[in-house]
C-alpha cells in the first residue's frame, strides 16, 4: 500500500510540474511574446514612440515598481512616460538579457487565456553623451491576456532593481 502512495504521489508530481512548465523557446507563442517585449521596449521605452504601448496594453493596465510606485491604468501608464522618460535629456535605454526570458501558459478549464512572461534587463545611461553605462539590472513579470484572440498586456511587475 506504501508503494503505490509513492508511485502515485511521484506520477502526481511529475504531471503537475509539466503542467507549469515553461514553453520552450523554439514555440510560436515563445517567439510571439518575446517578440511584443521587443516592440514595447526597443520601440516603446527606448525611442519613446508611444505607439506600441497604445496598441499592446490592457484597457486596465497596472504597473507596479518597486522604485516609482504604481500606475492602475493604461491612461495613467502611458502619461507617466509621456511627461517623465520622454521627457529625459538622457533616457536610459533597457536592454533584455539574453536566455533570461520565460513564459508560462495561463488555462481556466484546460483553455489558455493568458500567459506570464518573466526575465531580466539591463538599463542603461550615456553621461554627457559619452559612453553607455550599465546604471541596474532588474527583473519583470508580465502578465499577457487573451482579449478577442489578441495579446494584451494585463500586469506589469518590475522589481529588483540593482546597481552594478
Amino acid at each position: 500500500m506504501r508503494q503505490i502512495k509513492t508511485i502515485t504521489l511521484l506520477v502526481l508530481t511529475f504531471w503537475s510540474a509539466i503542467g507549469i512548465a515553461q514553453i520552450a523557446e523554439s514555440d510560436e507563442l515563445f517567439k510571439q511574446l518575446k517578440s511584443l517585449d521587443s516592440l514595447l521596449f526597443e520601440v516603446g521605452f527606448n525611442h519613446c514612440d508611444l505607439a506600441p504601448f497604445e496598441d499592446l496594453l490592457h484597457s486596465d493596465t497596472e504597473f507596479y515598481h518597486d522604485q516609482s510606485g504604481v500606475s492602475r491604468s493604461k491612461t495613467t501608464f502611458i502619461e507617466n512616460l509621456k511627461n517623465g522618460l520622454c521627457t529625459m535629456e538622457n533616457r536610459p535605454r533597457r536592454e533584455l538579457v539574453p536566455g533570461s526570458l520565460e513564459v508560462f501558459l495561463m488555462k481556466d478549464r484546460g483553455e489558455t487565456y493568458g500567459a506570464l512572461q518573466r526575465g531580466l534587463h539591463k538599463f542603461y545611461l550615456r553621461p554627457d553623451g559619452g559612453e553607455e553605462v550599465l546604471t541596474s539590472t532588474a527583473r519583470f513579470t508580465h502578465l499577457w491576456i487573451l482579449d478577442h484572440n489578441e495579446w494584451k498586456l494585463s500586469r506589469v511587475i518590475s522589481y529588483d532593481h540593482l546597481a552594478p
